[in-house]
């Protein structure tokens, strides 16, 4: 058994939070070029270089990387390709874990690079968006994002427990939806006490195939045709949502094969996806995109950022909504497959914005 040992580098970031391997680099860029010299081209590195290091590895594994066929693309090995699938996996399954430390040490870095860096704590529901506001907020306002992925339900508690400034939570506004939402939601946020602020509209659905083999056209569809499914954790905001359109169906969990196998992120749902591990899961467009995968619309759904009142003007918060309004972002923003801009970075009404909203009994309704 090989043992995996980590380290980091000072760099240029690169979205996605991933965790470099060379041998990996040099696997992947074989597979999608299809020859040892155009890979080494992408690389950026010698012929000579990227041929020593992969037969370096074929002698330390005792089995061939790449194969060669005379007149076709070199390809990988049976092995070969079992060694990038998993690391793909592992990468997607733990991006939120990966991505937590990195905003760790960057964030114990800061003050050293930058005496003048500000540094807001957000905990929030997986999203690419917030991936790519991230480096954005670095490299335009010296804002240094640190962002802990985690369920909707507990990125809220967090902000309420004052482990952070901002969370991060999404809602799907469709007529019809609201129950499980509610239930969930309506005991973390008080009017008054919370601001929303707008950050984006998205576009979630199924993450399928390439080509939709199975055909897939709802949630409904994929109970009823067995379709082994991935689901996400309790208290996340997908997984909210995978309820919603199981209760509108009249459907129950034990009517979807895979309501109980979990995965931490969209990444990692389309991983499983890609990997045919499953044949289905609810997930965002971009992440799906970014694997090659088929993708089912769904419905859209507005994302939030909340805060507490008092740190609405704080200096962090008052220069991310600046940001979220300007251009320069929103033009950024509409790069992600799925994803528009959405009232970015404007103060809104709790209860006019979650229309499913509903006071407790006895309680004078305040505006938020």
């Amino acid at each position: 058994m090989r043992k995996v040992e980590l380290s980091y580098a000072f760099a240029a970031r690169k979205p996605g939070g991933w965790i470099r391997n060379a041998l990996m680099d040099l696997l992947h860029a074989v597979q999608e070029q299809g020859s040892i010299s155009k890979a080494a081209a992408a690389l950026g590195l010698s012929y000579r270089h990227v041929w020593g290091e992969l037969k370096r590895w074929e002698g330390e594994l005792g089995q061939p990387l790449i194969l060669w066929e005379k007149g076709q693309r070199a390809r990988l090995s049976p092995l070969g390709e079992k060694l990038l699938w998993a690391e793909r996996q592992a990468q997607a399954r733990l991006a939120p874990q990966i991505e937590a430390l990195q905003a760790d040490l960057e964030r114990a870095f800061a003050g050293a690079f930058d005496p003048e860096a500000q540094v807001l704590a957000l905990f929030a529901s997986h999203d690419e968006g917030l991936t790519l506001l991230r480096g954005f907020a670095v490299d335009q306002a010296r804002l240094h994002l640190d962002i802990r992925f985690c369920g909707s339900v507990d990125a809220i508690a967090a902000l309420n427990e004052g482990r952070c400034t901002l969370a991060g939570f999404h809602a799907c506004l469709q007529p019809g939806f609201g129950a499980e939402t509610r239930r969930s939601y309506q005991p973390l946020l008080e009017p008054g006490r919370h601001k929303l602020i707008g950050f984006a509209q998205r576009t979630q659905g199924l993450i399928v195939a390439a080509g939709n083999p199975l055909r897939l056209g709802s949630l409904r569809e994929a109970a009823f045709r067995g379709a082994r499914f991935a689901n996400r954790a309790l208290g996340s905001g997908t997984r909210l949502l995978c309820d919603e359109l199981l209760a509108r169906d009249g459907l129950g969990p034990q009517h979807l094969n895979g309501y109980d196998h979990v995965e931490p992120s969209h990444a990692a749902v389309a991983q499983a996806v890609a990997a045919g591990a499953v044949d289905a899961g609810l997930g965002i467009e971009a992440a799906a995109q970014a694997r090659g995968l088929g993708f089912v619309p769904l419905l859209e759904e507005h994302y939030f950022l909340v805060c507490l009142k008092d740190a609405l003007d704080a200096p962090p918060v008052a220069a991310l909504r600046a940001q979220l309004q300007g251009d320069a972002w929103q033009h950024a923003l509409r790069t992600l497959a799925g994803y528009v801009p959405w009232r970015s970075g404007e103060v809104l009404s709790l209860t006019e914005e979650l229309p499913w909203w509903t006071l407790p009994p006895k309680r004078k309704a305040r505006r938020a």
